[in-house]
Parts: C-alpha cells; sequence; structure tokens
C-alpha cells in the first residue's frame, strides 16, 4: 500500500477543513473533487480571473449531494488581505493555488503578475500565519524557478537565473515561504510544478498550455504551431499526481519534510515532436472508439522558439519520494488517454 492510498484510507474517516485558492481553476477545481470525495469540508477562493464557474458546475455534478454541501466558496482576490483573512477562517490546510500563470502573461505584463503571484501571495501567507488553526500552508511552485541552470534532471537545491518575470515570482513566493517558517514559525511546502495537465485545463485563450491548445486544435481541425524545431522537452505531469503531491504535502507527519521545496513531475522527458505524435494517436483511437469517424490533422507548423522559454526540462523526484512519499502513477501516455475523452466532450 502506498503512502498516498494510506492517506486516502485515512482521511475516509477523519474529517478536515481545508482552503483552496484558485478553487475554480483547473488544478483547484481537480483538488476540490478529490477532498469532496474524500468527506472532507472545503472553502474555496477565486476571483474567475483564469478560474471558470463550469469548473465548480462540474465538481458538483461528479461528487454527492451530501458531499457537495461540504464546500463553501468566496468570491474574493487574494490581492485584498481582507478576502484572504476570510477565507482563512476555521481552516486547516490551505493548498494555494491562486496565481497568473504563463511565462508569455509575465512577459507581456510583468506588473500584473507580480501584483497576483507576489503581493497575493504575501497576503495568502500572512492571513494563514495569523488564523487560528492553520496547520500547513502548501503552495504551488513552479520549475520555471529552475531558470537556465543547465544540468538535467532539476534537483531542488540547484537553480540559476530565472528567464522570465513569472519565474522571478514564483521564486520570491519560496523566499518569503521559507522566511515566514524561520520567523513565524508557519509550516509550508512548495511543489514545484513540471507542466501539469488534465481534465478542466483551459484549451481556449491567448496563455493556453500547450497540451490542451493542440487538443483543442486538432479537434476543430487548426493549425498546429510549434515553438522551435520541436526537440525542446518537458516533464508533463497529469493533474492527479499533483493531486496526490499536495495531500501528501499538507499531511506529512515527517518533520523533515516541512519548510521544503519539491518537484513535482513524473522524472522523465518527452519532446514536442513526440508530444504531438502521442496527442495525435490518442485522439485518433478516442474518436474511433467513441464516434466511429476518421480523424484527420494537417502536420505541425514550426515557428521562432518563444521568449523565456528554456530548452530542456526534467525533474529529479526522489526528494518527494523519499520525504513525501510521493509515487506518480500517470504516465504521458495514460495520462493523455484519460484527459483526451474530457476534451472530445
Amino acid at each position: 500500500m502506498t503512502a498516498y492510498t494510506q492517506l486516502q484510507s485515512r482521511l475516509q474517516s477523519e474529517s478536515y477543513t481545508w482552503l483552496i485558492t484558485g478553487v475554480a481553476g483547473f488544478i483547484g477545481s481537480n483538488l476540490l473533487e478529490t477532498l469532496l470525495k474524500l468527506h472532507q469540508r472545503v472553502q474555496g477562493l477565486d476571483n474567475f480571473a483564469t478560474g471558470h464557474q463550469c469548473n465548480l458546475d462540474e465538481v458538483q455534478s461528479l461528487v454527492t449531494p451530501s458531499q457537495w454541501t461540504n464546500f463553501s466558496f468566496i468570491n474574493g482576490d487574494i490581492r485584498n488581505l481582507s478576502d484572504c483573512q476570510k477565507a482563512c477562517e476555521g481552516v486547516e490546510y490551505v493548498l494555494h493555488q491562486a496565481a497568473l500563470g504563463s511565462v508569455p502573461r509575465s512577459v507581456a505584463d510583468p506588473i500584473a503578475s507580480s501584483a497576483t503571484n507576489i503581493n497575493g501571495f504575501l497576503n495568502m501567507l500572512v492571513a494563514a500565519r495569523d488564523a487560528k488553526k492553520v496547520k500547513r500552508f502548501v503552495y504551488a511552485a513552479s520549475s520555471s524557478t529552475y531558470g537556465d541552470h543547465p544540468v538535467l534532471p532539476k534537483v531542488e537545491n540547484k537553480i540559476g537565473n530565472p528567464l522570465s518575470p513569472y519565474a522571478v515570482t514564483k521564486y520570491v513566493n519560496e523566499l518569503y515561504a521559507d522566511v515566514f517558517g524561520k520567523t513565524y514559525g508557519l509550516q509550508s511546502i512548495g511543489l514545484r510544478y513540471f507542466n501539469v495537465f488534465g481534465p478542466r485545463q483551459d484549451p481556449d485563450g491567448a496563455y493556453t498550455a500547450v497540451i490542451p491548445k493542440w487538443i483543442s486544435s486538432m479537434l476543430k481541425g487548426e493549425p498546429i504551431y510549434i515553438n522551435g524545431d520541436g526537440e525542446t522537452s518537458r516533464d508533463f505531469c497529469f493533474v492527479d499526481n499533483a493531486v496526490q503531491a499536495n495531500l501528501l504535502a499538507a499531511m506529512a507527519d515527517n518533520f523533515e519534510a516541512v519548510n521544503q521545496v519539491y518537484n513535482v513531475a513524473v522524472g522523465d522527458r518527452t519532446t514536442l515532436n513526440k508530444l504531438f505524435h502521442i496527442i495525435h494517436d490518442t485522439l485518433h483511437n478516442t474518436l474511433i472508439a467513441n464516434e466511429s469517424r476518421q480523424f484527420i490533422t494537417k502536420s505541425p507548423t514550426y515557428r521562432e522558439f518563444r521568449e523565456g522559454d528554456v530548452r530542456h526540462s526534467q525533474a529529479d523526484i526522489g526528494k518527494a519520494k523519499r520525504l513525501l512519499g510521493y509515487a506518480p502513477n500517470h504516465c504521458i501516455e495514460l495520462g493523455i488517454e484519460l484527459a483526451a475523452p474530457w476534451y472530445v466532450r
């Protein structure tokens, strides 16, 4: 039995109160679904800047009515300290997912990224520090923190220079969390996400991630664009792995595990060229199985490298395995296979 399986069994019989910021977003709504199905009480905070009401509606449709009554929602903004304080009232575990993601977005508007990702993060730390019941503050960090450090796989204690304003904001989060631990005794754990993907990840918009964008474009018969030569590689991580890491981090009872940052990934690398073929073949099989029709898409179109992007990214997940019991059980092929029907629907 894995550490995560044991934790799930424990949570089935022990009820706690959780706060998820960015609860209407992609990762936030997946966390919400998992916690409600484990009969936990959840408070959610979101301003719908990047999240969607339809994500909450879908979660409601996937849980029982009694489980849904354990969820309360606050329409608020982490840039407002009072909203953060209200959201933290009565909470035992904070899962802070709210942020303005995307490297290109931060390049286009660094002030907006800083206001949400740094000022908003600091508001949440202060609110959690001052709340009476908060035991642990788990937050979404980012693999962008590794910057220009060339060594693969990426190890938590070896980072380079940031390559984008977004990377700066996420590194500042780690510094603030560390200081709050040393100065105020606030227990925190940062999770450096590596290219998380899965159901409810928005396929539309200017800053859409590559997997939902390509799936959407293929289904609509639109062109597929690859930045660079297609040999850029990433450690793509299915959302269920990220959910596992959040819950293990929140409930870890090993003191050595606290006030640390961890890579959350699979520990593998996939090039964009290979990703194209995985998505293409999976969608083809999904459509043939479900709709009995042919699926045809054009070859990808190659264009210039994107500003601020790193060439290769791969995580060493040994630390998370050792201290958290993290054991990712979804490779990229399985993750795409599980996500495809959602995008087809």
